[in-house]
């Protein structure tokens, strides 16, 4: 098991669409085992593959809801209810935190590391972390749901940020 670098803000592979799996082979069971490393290395509550530099459809993620870390392969979202608003982070996008509102539940259905169809559903934590996750992989990043006005002060701080004008310490 390896800890792979995290891909932050500005990086290309975080905007692709990601490629679904044909085969789950050794490779991709290797790449499953270093990301759930990486996640709870970061520590984050879920990792996609575009977010370790891989464009594949991939992502784990521990809900916290006691069954550890899960995978999920060719996932989609396949239902969403509800609203919610909450403070949002993401580890491509580290120190940072916005209000996002999102589906309150969501399901997702796709394939484990056998191959076989599973399917995760919950609202709170589950729900948000299954559609950020998701978001991911379709090259999308926290950033393109905030509101406008939002979104362009969030640009502004990231690029002073990466400019060494914003100290996340203040």
């Amino acid at each position: 098991m390896a800890i792979l670098p995290i891909r932050t803000f500005g990086d290309p592979v975080l905007r692709m669409r990601t490629a679904p799996i044909a085969d789950i082979d050794d490779g991709v069971r290797k790449l499953v085992s270093d990301m759930i490393e990486t996640m709870y290395d970061a520590p984050g509550v879920g990792l996609a593959a575009t977010q370790v530099g891989v464009s594949r459809r991939i992502c784990v993620f521990d809900a916290n809801d006691g069954n550890g870390a899960q995978v999920l392969i060719n996932g989609e979202i396949v239902e969403t209810s509800g609203e919610l608003a909450y403070d949002e982070g993401c580890l491509s996008v580290p120190g940072f935190y916005w209000e996002i509102t999102r589906p309150e539940f969501a399901r997702a259905r796709g394939l484990n590391l056998d191959g076989e169809e599973v399917e995760y559903s919950g609202e709170g934590l589950m729900g948000r972390v299954l559609q950020h996750e998701l978001d991911h992989l379709d090259g999308t990043l926290l950033l393109e749901r905030l509101e406008p006005g939002i979104r362009k002060r969030a640009l502004r701080d990231l690029r002073n940020q990466a400019l060494g004008l914003l100290d996340l310490g203040e």
